[in-house]
């Protein structure tokens, strides 16, 4: 029988494409990252389910849209009545860990902003008939990873596994904010560990005045992505004695804002070596509009999650910090990598690499993510290294998708998928003519009067975004604009085309329908 392969998973958060220089980008170092992709396959089509955080993690783990398994913004659990492809590996043998981020569940505690409300002259339902689902994720086995509560590790508060992961040490936030057992552990490192952590507490820094960017006094060895890196290889170190076949997901994270790289990472990258995006300041959707607006005039407090406009020297100066966010992880991947080699594991150890989604990071003004599906908020890298199968560095331009995850790493150990699967075994089948992209928000965001709920379809030429309850909808020719700065929905000389890709998107709608459950009798 064929040795069964090890996984190293490793997955960064709110990271575009573009933003690797093995995605064609100059400025920032990423030797690591980008030596992975150099004997192996690098994806230049690769989308995300959804661009926020617990929906697409969820769709990864499940390989299922997030209007099947439900999660469909943040705030909403992965329920565990849903299989993912973790447990299967664990059913077959392999031993499962998780270190650093995992957001299937909520880790804020603050109240939803939309919830049952009961109306005046009508009886109200009982608490448990109140949603269309009896079991709506409200108990307390979701709330695992609530920050404020987390006193005692993820791994002591577990009844079993955790969706499938044997071994959990999460990092739940960002930056010099991030919690759980991270934070518990460097409470233990530094008893004041707090008073280094957060704007109030940041080193002196003239130089980068940028919404969200402060430069840490947590030093470099105290900071998530070097806990994460540590614990991954201490993880690996006791796998190296085990018999059995191990899946690690490393999860970092960062670059998400907050913008704080920690000691050198700080000034690494000079902003004014730093370009714009061919399309700052352009763009006149209505949103776009409103943010800057709302810039000009001060009305936006851009310390939140929300996306927001920013001026030319800020946009310059929060890319440099990503860049520095970016080549810390980069610098943690090499030592994990290093680590592996040692322990004799590499050569049977199958690397991966992706985002769980982008960021504006200047496209049109903008920073952050959410309501605008841009490529650099959608597309993200995709790497992946077989030690079986290296070569040259390749790029399949083939359309692909974070539900496309659990199916290829399955088919590479050799497990029958579940009933349900969405996803598409990248290595041996044929892309499919589009790719669905769903988001739906819980909170009203700036330039609209009302939370949004939006559906993109990408094809080989054109991007088009239909979203509910608007009187405006986008349709990008890919191939002649790239950088999507000319809307041409309404354009009469795009409506065969717009035609076209309507129907695409609804014949790719109806496949992604759930096939699930199995019948239990013919009728």
């Amino acid at each position: 029988m064929t040795k069964r392969p090890n996984f190293l998973f490793i997955i960064t958060d709110q990271h575009r494409a573009d933003h690797l220089g093995c995605y064609g980008n100059a400025i920032v170092q990423t030797p690591n990252i980008d030596r992975i992709a150099a004997t192996g396959t690098r994806w230049d089509r690769f989308y995300v389910a959804n661009p926020i955080c617990m929906p697409n993690r969820a769709s990864i783990m499940t390989g299922r849209m997030c209007s099947v398994h439900g999660a469909r913004h943040n705030g909403i659990p992965l329920s565990k009545d849903h299989t993912t492809f973790v447990e299967l590996l664990r059913d077959a043998g392999y031993s499962t860990g998780l270190i650093g981020k995992s957001h299937l569940q909520s880790f804020t505690g603050l109240p939803a902003a939309n919830r049952f409300e009961a109306r005046e002259g009508l009886t109200t339902p009982s608490a448990h008939l109140r949603d269309a689902y009896k079991n709506n994720r409200h108990s307390d086995e979701y709330d695992l990873e609530v920050a404020p509560n987390w006193d005692t590790p993820l791994a002591d508060r577990l009844k079993g596994d955790f969706y499938g992961f044997d071994h959990v040490e999460v990092a739940a936030d960002h930056g010099d904010q991030a919690s759980g057992d991270y934070l518990l552990w460097a409470r233990k490192q530094v008893p004041d560990f707090d008073t280094m952590t957060g704007p109030d507490n940041a080193l002196p820094d003239n130089r980068i005045d940028a919404p969200q960017a402060w430069r840490t006094a947590v030093p470099e060895e105290r900071y998530s992505t070097s806990w994460i890196a540590d614990r991954s290889e201490a993880w690996l170190q006791k796998q190296a004695k085990q018999a059995a076949p191990f899946f690690l997901q490393m999860s970092f994270p960062d670059p998400h804002h907050p913008f704080t790289p920690p000691g050198r990472y700080w000034d690494m990258y000079n902003p004014a070596d730093i370009p714009l995006p061919a399309s700052f300041g352009q763009g006149d959707l209505p949103p776009i509009q409103a943010m800057r607006d709302a810039m000009q005039k001060g009305t936006d407090p851009r310390d939140n999650q929300n996306p927001f406009a920013v001026t030319e020297d800020e946009a310059r100066a929060i890319i440099a910090l990503t860049y520095g966010m970016i080549t810390m992880i980069d610098d943690a991947i090499g030592r994990v990598l290093k680590r592996l080699k040692t322990l004799g594991l590499a050569e049977n150890t199958v690397v991966i690499f992706t985002s769980d989604h982008g960021d504006y990071m200047g496209d049109h003004g903008l920073m952050l993510k959410l309501l605008l599906h841009y490529q650099g908020i959608i597309r993200v890298p995709f790497i992946w290294n077989d030690p079986a199968n290296q070569t040259q560095a390749k790029a399949d331009a083939g359309l692909s998708s974070s539900i496309d995850i659990s199916a290829t790493i399955l088919a590479r150990a050799g497990i029958q998928p579940f009933n349900g699967l969405q996803g598409r075994d990248l290595l041996s089948t044929k892309p499919p003519e589009a790719i669905i992209v769903e988001e739906d928000s819980q909170r009203t965001m700036t330039g609209f009067d009302r939370p949004q709920r939006v559906r993109t379809v990408v094809t080989e030429k054109y991007r088009m975004s239909l979203r509910e309850g608007e009187d405006w909808n986008e349709l990008y020719d890919l191939e002649l604009d790239p950088d999507e700065l000319s809307n041409i929905y309404d354009a009469p000389i795009a409506v065969g085309a717009r035609q076209a890709v309507t129907e695409t998107m609804l014949r790719r709608m109806i496949e992604l329908q759930d096939r699930a459950p199995l019948p239990a009798y013919r009728a």
